[in-house]
């Protein structure tokens, strides 16, 4: 296959509405980062963008919280994940600003471009509002109940628990971030970018062009969009906060770009910044079809860099990704990473507690990147411990591949006087040849992995050669041939040559991990004392890297252990900050709490909580005869598979035993509901729940501290009671 002429990387980019976690970083921006690094080893053309998102409704929503405006919620959070990227090495040409006045023209551009030719579309669609606020909601101003999982707090565009992409159409009980009232529907005028009209288009390009070569989640979700009917995706919104549409488009007045076709302009905007700042003409990389296009994402980001961005670049005659390497998401101890539980570990804490102590420093930066790229969630979702943090540090970095350097340059200084010594051809046996050959191979394998976006598996190939070293030093023994010199000087040969060999295994290391872990191949080259241009990737796999004789620096340790106290601190931070921000949420949105029962769990607020929570509008006695309560008891119950917060009981109504899909689990054990009685409402329409029929609701009680309790009767009852 021809190489492409040069590369454009992007990695997604992440709302400036407050600081960013490690999901974040494994999903989109380290893969990104060591593929760049790669490429720029390779001496290839590479441009690297990214930025933050400035405008949707994430950021207005964040200055409500934080009682102040979007600006100013920008201007505070753009610097802070911008050093943290650089923190941690994320090595970006160009990290931009959607807010910058180059983007807003760009963005308006595109959108002009794509209306004057006729490939957008009006419609007036009632769209909900709300009466109080007296304001059209956007996608992010609506939370209710996620149809596909049941998860309780699901946006209108998107479900943060299992991901999948909504409109607020579909949520269940909508209710205004606002206000916390139910919002009613209102005819507006929008644009829309019409994807039905491009269904053929997407079918041979993802499925037929991209099946064998993209990741099959990247295939297999834009096969199910496809299949299940594209329909028109509104490409403005009723808002004061973004991309104004120009003044001149009739009825756009008070109405801006959809954050979800003003963000992905951003890395065209990006690039023409760079462009700008280093005198390059920005149009190859965005209209030359010699150009590589890849986009870095997180899965939740598959349809809009799949289906409606291509969809616009086509239509606006850019090129086309090449491929889209969608990481799938990452957990923590054990459950979902969650910014609104605060159950998280941030980008800026990582560094405060670790990189940034006098015990930290870079060598910590890269450990965080050797784990996060070894349980990579390329194929399915992964999790990070802290305690798998702990073993990947101490039991691989500082156990295998620190403690190989170091050994190597410690015998070299006690056995060859500090300088390297000379090999000879000679006397090399099938040990050392064998050896060699695997860092002479090594090079062509590590590369293949990187080329098919396999990182964790290249970077076990790295540590793997450095445990090949470890096993042959231990197989020379050269500290037990330095006790044989003096009856045999001629053992000097066969410690040179191990060390020979090791050391240029050493250098080949540093050329090897640099994708991976910059900061420790530039401190191997410190101590080797060769320049960085050492790590061109053309040296790989050579064993004239390093000049016989030259002195080389006395050893230091690249990595140090963690400690369980360390570990055990963390463990405790995480739990302790997710209490706190549960408890601070049940106390501050009291008046959300109802607005948040799930189809499947309905809670009638009681006590104190009670008092706070508006009383939702008038009914007759004909609504409610409509209900159909029955007290059941609960027979079996299990957690629900991949779904942290669903039990799947079975229910004895007395006249029958139902399947009901809860949404509990997260405050009640399986084991410990069996045979507690529960008021069921038993007419409500079924519906499936991660491929499960659930018929009926459990009606839950939720006190002022946020723990649910059961509505049952005072005494048992026997099954298929009236509730009355």
């Amino acid at each position: 296959m021809k190489q492409p002429k040069r590369y454009l990387i992007t990695a997604a980019l992440p709302y400036a509405n407050g600081l960013k976690h490690i999901g974040h970083l494994a999903g989109a921006y380290l893969p990104a980062d060591i593929y760049v690094r790669y490429l720029r080893a390779q001496k290839r053309d590479v441009v690297f963008v990214c930025g933050s998102d400035e405008h949707g409704t994430a950021i207005p929503i964040q200055a409500t919280k934080e009682g102040t405006t979007a600006q100013a919620i920008i201007d505070k959070y753009h610097p802070i994940i911008e050093q943290n990227f650089n923190d941690l090495g994320i090595s970006f040409d160009i990290y931009h600003r959607t807010s910058s006045p180059i983007h807003h023209e760009t963005a308006s551009e595109f959108f002009t471009a794509l209306n004057n030719k006729g490939d957008l579309i009006t419609k007036e669609s009632e769209q909900y509002y709300d009466e109080q606020a007296q304001s059209f909601l956007a996608d992010r101003y609506i939370k209710g109940t996620c149809p596909n999982c049941g998860f309780q707090a699901a946006y209108g565009d998107q479900c943060e628990s299992c991901g999948k992409s909504l409109s607020p159409d579909e949520l269940i009980n909508p209710v205004s971030t606002l206000s916390g009232n139910t919002p009613v529907k209102k005819l507006t005028k929008h644009w829309y970018l019409p994807l039905d009209r491009h269904e053929d288009f997407l079918r041979k390009w993802i499925i037929e062009e991209h099946g064998n070569d993209w990741r099959s989640t990247v295939v297999g979700q834009c096969k199910s969009w496809i299949d299940g009917g594209l329909q028109p995706r509104a490409v403005t919104r009723d808002l004061d906060w973004g991309v104004a549409l120009p003044s001149d488009v009739e009825g756009g007045k008070g109405k801006v770009l959809y954050v979800w076709f003003d963000a992905p302009i951003g890395y065209i905007s990006a690039t023409k910044q760079w462009a700008l700042n280093t005198g390059k003409d920005w149009r190859p990389y965005w209209e030359d079809q010699e150009t590589k296009l890849i986009h870095f994402i997180g899965k939740d980001n598959i349809v809009f860099h799949c289906i409606i961005f291509p969809v616009m670049l086509q239509l606006h005659g850019n090129i086309l990704p090449t491929n889209v390497p969608a990481n799938e998401f990452m957990n923590l101890e054990g459950d979902k990473m969650s910014t609104s539980r605060n159950w998280k570990l941030e980008m800026e804490d990582y560094i405060n507690d670790f990189i940034k102590p006098a015990n930290g420093g870079s060598q910590l930066a890269d450990t965080l990147r050797y784990y996060l790229t070894a349980i990579a969630p390329e194929s399915k979702d992964s999790e990070f411990t802290w305690k798998g943090f702990q073993d990947a540090n101490n039991s691989e970095l500082v156990s295998i591949f620190g403690n190989f350097i170091n050994r190597a340059l410690v015998l070299m200084h006690k056995l060859c006087n500090g300088k390297v010594p000379p090999l000879h051809n000679d006397l090399l046996d099938e040990l050392d040849h064998a050896t060699i050959e695997a860092i002479q191979h090594s090079k062509a394998k590590i590369e293949q992995l990187l080329e098919d976006y396999k990182f964790r598996d290249a970077q076990f190939e790295v540590i793997n050669l450095a445990r090949i070293g470890n096993q042959y030093m231990q197989k020379k023994e050269p500290w037990i041939l330095a006790k044989q010199l003096a009856e045999n000087p001629a053992a000097q040969q066969l410690i040179n040559n191990c060390l020979h060999i090791c050391l240029q295994l050493t250098a080949n290391l540093a050329i090897l991990s640099n994708p991976f872990l910059p900061f420790t191949a530039k401190k191997i080259c410190y101590l080797l004392k060769v320049v960085d241009k050492i790590l061109d990737w053309e040296n790989a796999g050579s064993m004239k890297l390093l000049s016989v004789g030259y002195s080389l620096r006395a050893p230091e340790l690249l990595f140090r252990k963690i400690e369980d106290e360390e570990i055990t601190q963390q463990i405790e931070k995480l739990k302790a900050a997710a209490v706190n921000k549960e408890t601070i949420a049940t106390t501050s949105n009291t008046n959300n709490t109802q607005s948040a029962a799930t189809a499947d769990t309905a809670t009638a607020i009681t006590g104190e909580s009670a008092d706070k929570s508006p009383v939702k509008p008038e009914i007759v006695f004909d609504d409610f005869a409509k209900i159909d309560l029955k007290v059941g008891t609960i027979v079996a119950a299990e957690k629900v598979e991949k779904a942290d917060k669903l039990l799947k009981l079975q229910v004895d109504l007395g006249f029958e035993t139902r399947t009901i899909v809860s949404g509990i689990a997260m405050h009640f054990a399986p084991a410990d509901i069996v045979g507690k009685q529960v008021t069921v409402v038993c007419n409500l329409a079924p519906r499936k729940m991660r491929g499960i029929e659930s018929n009926g609701m459990i009606l839950m009680a939720e006190d002022a501290n946020g723990k649910l309790h059961f509505v049952n009767p005072e005494d048992p009852i026997n099954p298929g009671s009236g509730v009355s």
